[in-house]
């Protein structure tokens, strides 16, 4: 678009060098017989476009500068149009010769879309409309079909259509895309006065009185292309071409701006007053950094690969030369850049696209004789915002939050010339602003609107308002973290948490969320909570604990935004604590009472507890598709309301035994169990069974138990799926035996079963009862009777001995494994502070096919009883817990042993056997 004149490229004779390959098809045509000419001129072109292909290859392997790299489209454009114009110079004179053409055969080439534009990536199509004067002629069509197989021949792909000018003319109104792609029309070869005359047909016929549904049509084109990739530039492995921000959006305001103006130059475009100088210098930026990166992109991967995976981002990080630094890594810096640079294409598109279609907006005779109306210091034109006078933000700075302000409230857009103006007055925004009460309240009106906080403030960030005014913020704007659990850049995150925090409060999500949706309405104070979601990631991409860092932030800002000290002090601890809840829950043994007691010593307060509970939800809620289920929530809730009957304390109803026995009531009621029998059952479990588990695992467990030992079986599997926390429950009943939970989890393995939390009971007859948690490789429930009855099976025959489970498991490849791209190094912590019985073994690594297997039968070989085990994963992280104790029931306190426990799990972690052999022999 603006870098794509062939006279910036140096030395082109090193691409291709036309007057040494003119020369050699002249000598082919003086002494190669007509029907042999073919083959030699291929063999000849074939080779010159190889070898000038692998030229421009090497030049943008060798590139110092992003500038430099963005030549390399250009170069490629050139050595395509050095092949057409040799190979059409041959075959018009040397295959086909027409010395003596009449009017109707006459060919001129016309490079369109892209190749039109004169920019071309390494895999790009060829685009080619063959302009005839009227209907096509034998000799018209045989030099088209000769020229079209050549260039297929070659390995090229090529969209071509041959039509005379009224039909470009039909078919450019009929078809929007044909429009954009003649719209960039450019002339190769043939007749310049044929491409000029069609050229001002097209302009006339189609541009003139058309600008209208050009722009709606684009702007509707790009909104549904939007749609179907996310509807967001923020996502972690966007699609360069085509997300939000990429360079088809940046090709739009290019497509829009020209068509309305008719315009073949940015400088133009800038005369017309369309671009300002430096939004000018902006698209020249943002074009060569998009191209630079595409380019590459395509060269590491041997194809149009335009999706910036998570292994293309760290080549891509390392070709760049982007460093490491502190809290922030090479490909991280990168992909801000990116995030950056799409933000920018997203500024110059809303602007610019906006104002072009404004502009083409006739007004009605109504809206011309009446005056605009005023609200709040603004005045309002259809809808939009608009400054009184363009210096208002000058004169009150305080009017950049105001302008949000008033169109939350009252439901407006701001109009394009304002945000226009809002970019040009950033600067404005400084620490008297920053530090005024009455900008302080106005922001916090929009954090915590009731009516779309999260469209205000996505309006707010957009706009460049929402970094300047809190700039901690303005440091997580675009960070991303490259990782397989995160979706979205910090700053999207954290916003799309508050939107969510919003739709609690108003009920929308209280079938999902149901307790809390009801907590919500009993917290002290709304600012606290919307404040701490807001700052809980602020720290992000600092050297040091993110939470830790957040709080200190928390500390220094919330006077400033007019927190009284306690509330400061809620809002500090809310951030540093933020990922406690969920790591108690996800981490811990619920059931155990050191887990709840120690989670209340930090909380201390019902308040605390309900406005950690929300920031939680919110905070996982937001970290993208499909990473919150109704398991989380299960667990969340079985500490929210653990915690709320500890932190009551006199509110308690019941004791253990009668919260035991109200448990077996329950149970009782539900199977309809007499009583002796029931007494009987009940019985065979320890009390510690009836505290861990829920009345509906429980049902599961009792009738498994009774059906298998009816039918005098060893062993006895069943599964349930639980839509509502898209899981399927698995109960395992067998003889009790060391290693037992190892082989189980090595069966669900073999399966392909996904585990995402475990527990353990023995029964007072040696019997063990195993309940666990599974998910398929899609983390979805298998909800499939096929499925479940395969994986019943095969659990089945693998505790039975018929499945070599080390084997089985080698054997299971993940196709498309995204986390072989991700190093963790693993961690083995051991705490016998967390449990009043139990030592409790902490393995953090990077998660993977017979992770959980492994660990289990290193405990098992260094014989620690196995009392629970809970799996979290996040992403390609896996943090595995395991509650232990010796074999006489006690925690393991020798030193030397723990620290052999530590070792030997480090190498399980890594595959690896700390016995030099399979790791369940």
């Amino acid at each position: 678009m603006l870098s794509n004149d062939q006279r910036k490229i140096p030395q082109k004779k090193a691409i291709f060098n036309r007057r040494d390959i003119t020369e050699k098809l002249e000598s082919i045509a003086e002494n190669t017989p007509l029907d042999h000419r073919r083959s030699k001129l291929f063999t000849l072109l074939n080779e010159a476009y190889k070898a000038g292909w692998l030229e421009v290859k090497r030049r943008h392997r060798a590139c110092r500068s992003i500038s430099e790299a963005a030549l390399t489209p250009v170069a490629n454009c050139y050595l395509m149009d050095m092949i057409l114009k040799t190979l059409l110079d041959f075959t018009a004179t040397h295959i086909y010769p027409n010395p003596n053409p009449t009017e109707s055969e006459h060919i001129t080439l016309i490079a369109t879309g892209g190749y039109g534009r004169g920019e071309m990536a390494p895999y790009s199509d060829v685009d080619l409309t063959f302009l005839i004067p009227y209907k096509v002629t034998p000799w018209v069509e045989n030099v088209v079909e000769f020229i079209l197989y050549f260039l297929w021949d070659m390995g090229l792909k090529v969209g071509h259509a041959t039509r005379n000018p009224d039909e470009i003319v039909r078919m450019a109104k009929e078809d929007l895309t044909i429009c954009t792609s003649l719209l960039e029309s450019r002339m190769i070869w043939g007749s310049a006065t044929a491409f000029k005359q069609a050229r001002k047909l097209f302009v006339s016929k189609v541009i003139k009185g058309n600008e209208s549904w050009f722009i709606n049509g684009k702007l509707e084109e790009r909104d549904s292309r939007h749609k179907k990739l996310g509807d967001s530039r923020y996502v972690v492995e966007p699609n360069l071409k085509e997300g939000k921000g990429g360079l088809r959006d940046l090709q739009t305001t290019w497509w829009i701006a020209r068509f309305t103006y008719i315009a073949k130059s940015a400088e133009e475009l800038m005369e017309e007053g369309v671009f300002s100088r430096h939004e000018l210098q902006q698209f020249k930026r943002v074009e060569q950094f998009l191209w630079s990166v595409r380019c590459s992109l395509h060269y590491m991967t041997d194809r149009a690969e335009e999706r910036l995976s998570f292994d293309m981002q760290r080549q891509l990080s390392q070709f760049m030369k982007y460093q490491d630094k502190a809290g922030s890594l090479a490909v991280e810096r990168f992909m801000k850049h990116y995030f950056l640079i799409a933000k920018t294409v997203g500024d110059l598109t809303r602007i610019l696209c906006a104002a072009l279609e404004q502009g083409n907006q006739k007004k009605s005779l109504l809206d011309r004789i009446r005056p605009a109306r005023k609200v709040g210091g603004f005045k309002s034109e259809q809808g939009r915002l608009k400054l009184m006078d363009k210096d208002d933000f000058k004169t009150n700075p305080i009017f950049m939050l105001k302008i949000f302000h008033i169109a939350d409230k009252h439901n407006y857009d701001i109009h394009p010339e304002t945000l226009r103006q809002l970019s040009k007055d950033l600067a404005l925004i400084d620490d008297t602003l920053r530090e005024d009460s009455e900008a302080n309240k106005l922001f916090l009106d929009i954090l915590t609107s009731k009516n779309n906080n999260e469209l205000a403030l996505k309006r707010l960030n957009e706009a460049g308002v929402f970094g300047k005014f809190i700039p901690d913020f303005g440091r997580v704007v675009a960070q991303m973290q490259y990782d397989m659990y995160h979706h979205y850049t910090v700053d999207e995150h954290t916003i799309r948490a508050l939107g969510l925090l919003s739709k609690v409060e108003k009920g929308d999500l209280d079938q999902e969320h149901p307790v809390s949706s009801k907590v919500v309405h009993h917290i002290s104070s709304r600012k606290v909570l919307y404040t701490a979601v807001l700052l809980h990631d602020v720290a992000k991409g600092r050297k040091g604990d993110h939470s830790i860092l957040g709080a200190e932030v928390a500390e220094e800002l919330c006077p400033k935004m007019g927190f009284t000290p306690g509330e400061t002090k809620t809002i500090s601890w809310l951030v540093r604590q933020h990922l406690l809840m969920s790591e108690t829950a996800f981490k811990r043994d619920l059931s155990d009472p050191k887990t709840i007691q120690d989670f209340c010593d930090e909380v201390k307060s019902m308040e605390r507890l309900r406005l950690l509970m929300l920031l939680t939800v919110v905070d996982i809620k937001a970290v993208g598709p499909g990473v919150w289920n109704g398991w989380k929530g299960q667990l969340l809730r079985n500490l929210y309301f653990s915690s709320e009957e500890k932190l009551l304390a006199g509110h308690v109803r019941f004791g253990r035994a009668e919260r035991v026995q109200e448990r077996q009531t329950e149970l009782k009621e539900k199977l309809s169990l007499k009583k002796t029998p029931a007494s009987k059952l009940f019985g065979r479990l320890y009390d510690s069974y009836w505290l861990a588990e829920e009345l509906e695992i429980q049902a599961m467990n009792m009738e498994l138990i009774q059906t298998t030992d009816k039918l005098g079986e060893i062993l006895g599997v069943a599964a349930r799926v639980d839509e509502f926390q898209a899981m399927t429950h698995v109960t395992v009943y067998a003889q009790d035996h060391p290693g037992l939970f190892a082989r189980i989890v090595g069966a669900l393995g073999v399966a392909g079963a996904t585990i995402a939390g475990a527990k353990i009971h023995t029964t007072r007859d040696g019997m063990a009862l195993d309940n666990f948690l599974i998910q398929d490789a899609d983390r979805q429930a298998y909800n499939d009777p096929i499925k479940l009855e395969k994986l019943e099976r095969t659990i089945h025959e693998t505790l039975l001995g018929k499945v070599k489970i080390t084997e089985r498991l080698k054997k299971r490849k993940i196709i498309g494994d995204k986390s072989a791209h991700f190093h963790i190094n693993p961690v083995v912590s051991i705490d016998n502070n967390a449990s009043s019985k139990s030592t409790v073994i902490e393995v953090s690594a990077k998660d993977r096919q017979g992770l959980l297997h492994d660990l289990s039968f290193v405990l098992y070989r260094l014989k620690l009883s196995l009392i629970s085990a809970h799996v979290a994963t996040w992403g390609e992280h896996a943090v595995d817990t395991f509650y232990v104790s010796d074999l006489t029931g006690g925690k393991i306190t020798n030193k030397v042993r723990l620290r052999n426990i530590e070792q030997k799990l480090l190498l399980a972690s890594e595959g690896k056997s700390p016995w030099g052999e399979a790791l369940d022999k």
